[in-house]
């Protein structure tokens, strides 16, 4: 197995592979087209009103000098937000560490690590602390891959922003890629055990009948 270095590429491992009873997937490729329109549904989601911050301070000071040319220049501050961050984000699918996500892949589950395998010599491995937290859609799973331990680090205004302004980094399982409903359900398992997936509730038993009257 593999490790990816820091140009994207991959080196040799030094550890162990993943459980010979680990969940194998079939190969599957996510495409950066796919992501972007994935990651863009998400930051914009969560954040759209963020750009009406830059809308509020450029039309701020229409309110002491009334002009329509306050009304333009917020408007252009705006445009030019979202094309600042929405660059942000298509353009992680162009970075060199990022390319071993869109590659070709099959997958190897465990309870250690997810092997990200390209060939029978070539993987990257991710530990399951690696992953922030996860969702299952109807066709789907998304495991969200934690942000860089930098922005944590960064001290006052840098700090925020890096802490603000993340893209989101991802692996998109689709159920198709799992090779029989019992590997489903396994996997479902594994991520509840991890707290990624709310834990199922079980179904509370009814109390028993009470016994009637004797019989006469």
């Amino acid at each position: 197995m593999q490790q990816p270095n820091q140009r994207g590429g991959y080196r040799q491992a030094q550890g162990q592979g993943p459980s010979p009873m680990a969940i194998r997937t079939k190969k599957y490729q996510l495409s950066t087209d796919t992501y972007t329109r994935m990651a863009m549904s998400q930051v914009w989601k969560k954040e759209w009103w963020y750009a009406l911050i830059p809308f509020a301070v450029g039309v701020l000071p229409a309110a002491i000098w009334p002009s329509w040319w306050w009304l333009l220049l917020a408007v252009v501050l705006t445009l030019l937000y979202v094309l600042l961050r929405s660059a942000q984000i298509t353009g992680v699918a162009q970075m060199e560490q990022s390319k071993a996500l869109f590659e070709r892949l099959n997958y190897e589950i465990d309870n250690k690590q997810i092997l990200l395998r390209l060939n029978e010599t070539k993987g990257m491995g991710l530990t399951w602390d690696m992953i922030g937290k996860a969702r299952r859609d109807a066709d789907a799973y998304l495991l969200w891959l934690q942000p860089p331990a930098e922005a944590e680090q960064l001290p006052g205004f840098r700090g925020w922003l890096g802490r603000t302004f993340t893209v989101p980094v991802f692996l998109h399982l689709p159920l198709r890629i799992f090779n029989s409903p019992n590997d489903i359900k396994l996997f479902d398992s594994m991520l509840r055990r991890k707290n990624l997936l709310p834990a199922l509730e079980v179904p509370v038993a009814a109390p028993p009948a009470a016994a009637g009257p004797p019989a006469a």
